[in-house]
């Protein structure tokens, strides 16, 4: 089992399925460039997204907010849990904080769920 995060800006690599996980669509990326799969479901609420900001204070109240909107949206959440059984996965972000983003978040929700 192999989960990865990186920028959507970044070349494409060896990511084994590419899914991204943002709500809106990136600046300046084409749907064919993405090479991979939209799965908007899974980012924060937008309500929750401009109230964290990324504001290293509020990380640790972020991540108990957003998991429980993961745990509302578990079809969504098993799309990517399937992915993940087959094989590598990378989660696709735009955020350019590369430390408190959603991202990050949801690959050790991910974890979790995943050793259960």
């Amino acid at each position: 089992m192999c989960i990865a995060i990186k920028r959507v800006y970044d070349p494409i690599g060896d990511d084994g399925r590419r899914i991204l996980v943002d709500r809106l669509w990136p600046r300046g990326v084409s749907k064919d460039s993405l090479k991979g799969l939209w799965i908007k479901e899974v980012a924060p609420s937008t309500e929750l997204r401009k109230w964290f900001d990324h504001q290293p204070a509020k990380w640790l109240e972020f991540k108990r907010r957003y998991f429980a909107e993961l745990d509302s949206r578990a079809e969504s959440v098993e799309k990517i849990v399937n992915f993940v059984q087959d094989g590598s996965v990378t989660l696709l972000y735009s955020s350019k904080n590369k430390e408190l983003n959603h991202a990050v978040a949801l690959i050790e929700y991910l974890h979790c769920i995943i050793k259960k």
